[in-house]
């Protein structure tokens, strides 16, 4: 029985990677229309929405969403969640329906076609570099300013310890959502590490649930305090890490 669920987790995980491509080859002329001016992003955006949908059906994923709070069209918000698969960039691609860049890892633009599009349409960040660190503020805040909304994930990164449920979140979301007085939407995704984690043999088709959470309000936070920036963070992360014990704790009982 084992040898044939390696042999599914192979197959299966190499067809991830032809489903990444697929939809980029089929869309490609218009996609490449679409990143050619900045003001052309909200094209762009809706034909990301689409590649994720038809990744998320062809992995045999299928999504539930519960939303406390609904997100206002033309508004900037800062979308957080917490992270632990390359799933949770499509499921946040169908969970938003406002136009937002995602602030990612530098590493992913060396995936061949997906990179392509994704340095010139996200915000990349190299975490080794305080220089690329203080460009992404740079970066953002000239998005915000177009109308967009941003969306990152706080911890930084998938912890490779995958028995951690939720790492420490890092301070630049919540800086930049008090510097710009923006609503923070925490979002909580449970079942995308059990689906899809970073660990090569796992993983299963199966349901993706998503929680979009009453959004946090900044106004009169200030992003020179500290104590301010602190307390909506560890606000957003109780959000969400109560949720997850919930949802964790619904399966076992």
């Amino acid at each position: 029985m084992r040898f044939f669920k390696i042999i599914f987790w192979v197959l299966w995980r190499i067809w991830f990677y032809i489903m990444l491509g697929l939809p980029i080859i089929v869309m490609l002329p218009f996609l490449v229309v679409s990143i050619l001016k900045e003001k052309w992003y909200p094209y762009f955006f809706v034909m990301a929405r689409i590649w994720a949908k038809v990744i998320l059906f062809g992995m045999g994923f299928y999504y539930i969403i519960e939303r406390e709070q609904e997100l206002e069209p033309g508004k900037s918000y800062m979308l957080v969640s917490n992270h632990t698969s390359m799933t949770d960039i499509m499921l946040m691609l169908v969970v938003a329906r406002n136009p937002f860049v995602f602030v990612g890892k530098v590493e992913l633009a060396k995936i061949p076609l997906f990179g392509f599009f994704y340095k010139r349409t996200c915000i990349l960040v190299d975490r080794k570099s305080s220089k690329s660190r203080m460009e992404v503020f740079e970066r953002a805040q000239k998005r915000l300013a177009q109308g967009l909304s941003i969306c990152i994930f706080p911890e930084g990164g998938v912890p490779d310890d995958e028995s951690i449920l939720l790492d420490e979140f890092k301070d630049g979301a919540f800086r930049l959502a008090l510097e710009h007085q923006i609503p923070i939407v925490p979002i909580t995704f449970p079942d995308n590490k059990k689906r899809f984690s970073y660990t090569f043999l796992s993983g299963s088709p199966g349901l993706m649930r998503a929680k979009v959470h009453h959004f946090i309000d900044t106004t009169g936070k200030n992003v020179a305090e500290k104590k301010d920036i602190k307390e909506i963070r560890e606000k957003v992360k109780a959000i969400i890490y109560e949720q997850l014990l919930k949802f964790k704790n619904k399966k076992s009982a």
